[in-house]
């Protein structure tokens, strides 16, 4: 193959992965990660794509190999936006459907980090198939961003966030907090809320505030994707809270064991957690040192008071501070939003076995 050959199969390789990675969003976010495929002939052609509908479905590979007859996929590029699995779950390994296929060739963009289904490309490459991987590795990356977190955290991704005062305070002396920030910053919650699998609060707040939890436009309609409510307490949740209206039905934990909590959610296919009330839940998930996100909205107003936006975060001393990472300071309207990272390494959580593609 000349270079001139090679740079233009490197392009017909680079197109195909990108409408592979936009065929893997039609595919449901859980469990299970979003893939995409699309087979080229050796010309180049396109002769067919599929993409990963969900738990027990035909993996993107076996979808797009399902619509051509038999012998038509010899000498054809699979291209996969996730390297094929090598392991049998509720369907056969990927890496054996392809090499039965003929496919002479096998592009993809990502590695399967999964203990059990990883090994794919080695599988492929001992039966005589040129494998290139990383193919639009960073855009791959971004596509499966919280399902790969979850595999490397073996827990949901977990985002805290408040809004305070300028002297650090969630409420006034009698309890109320609504609102402090302003409906820029309000908008902005919402659109994150969207983005989230879960959506957690404190029986506290629910009880305060009568939160809806929902996802919602500036107008007040519900967007397009809601996430899950989760109510952690052991007081009940009264028959008129606006919760129960929500799209989704409402999970109630006693919060007592929150790695337990977040083990529960991401077998429920749980990938991003948003943990929105109150102080002493926040103050909960950062004192386990659980929080991988910290969102802090700040109004330009002083309320005083001991209506802490935090409480004991376990630092009994200046040396035991929780550092964190300023990733950005953005400005809502009148407030500032502060993203942050934790700086040192989440203690004490064992990741669990990864659920990949081959557990589907």
């Amino acid at each position: 193959m000349t270079g001139e050959e090679r740079e233009q199969r490197q392009q017909r390789e680079e197109r195909a992965m990108a409408r592979a990675q936009s065929l893997a969003l039609r595919g449901p976010r859980g469990v299970n990660p979003q893939v995409g495929a699309v087979l080229l002939s050796p010309n180049g052609d396109v002769l067919a794509e599929g993409w990963h509908r969900g738990a027990g479905t035909a993996h993107a590979e076996v979808d797009a190999l399902s619509q051509l007859s038999a012998d038509a996929a010899r000498g054809a590029t699979a291209v996969v936006s996730l390297e094929p699995c090598n392991h049998t779950g509720r369907t056969g390994p990927c890496a054996e459907a392809l090499i039965a296929a003929g496919i002479a060739r096998v592009v993809y963009a990502v590695d399967d980090p999964g203990l059990r289904s990883s090994g794919g490309a080695d599988r492929l490459r001992a039966a005589g198939v040129d494998v290139d991987a990383g193919v639009l590795a960073d855009d791959g990356t971004a596509l499966l961003d919280s399902w790969l977190t979850v595999q490397r955290l073996g827990r949901p991704h977990v985002t805290v966030k408040w809004a305070q005062s300028l002297d650090g305070r969630a409420a006034a002396s009698d309890g109320t907090s609504q609102w402090i920030t302003g409906p820029v910053a309000r908008a902005d919650v919402h659109r994150r809320r969207a983005l989230a699998d879960a959506i957690v609060v404190g029986t506290g707040t629910l009880l305060t505030d009568d939160p809806a939890l929902t996802a919602r436009g500036p107008d007040g309609t519900l967007l397009a994707e809601q996430p899950r409510p989760v109510v952690v307490g052991t007081r009940a949740v009264p028959q008129s809270a606006r919760v129960r209206t929500h799209p989704r039905p409402f999970l109630q934990d006693e919060g007592d064991d929150l790695p337990d909590l977040l083990d529960r959610l991401r077998e429920l296919g749980i990938q991003r957690v948003f943990v929105e009330g109150g102080p002493t839940l926040a103050s909960s998930f950062l004192r386990a040192g659980i929080a991988d996100e910290v969102l802090v909205y700040v109004a330009p107003t002083l309320l005083g008071g001991d209506r802490l936006a935090t409480g004991d975060l376990g630092v009994p001393t200046i040396g035991a501070q929780r550092r964190l990472d300023i990733a950005s300071v953005d400005r809502l309207g009148d407030d500032l939003l502060v993203i942050a990272h934790p700086i040192s390494p989440a203690p004490a959580l064992l990741p669990a076995p990864a659920l990949s593609k081959g557990d589907t």
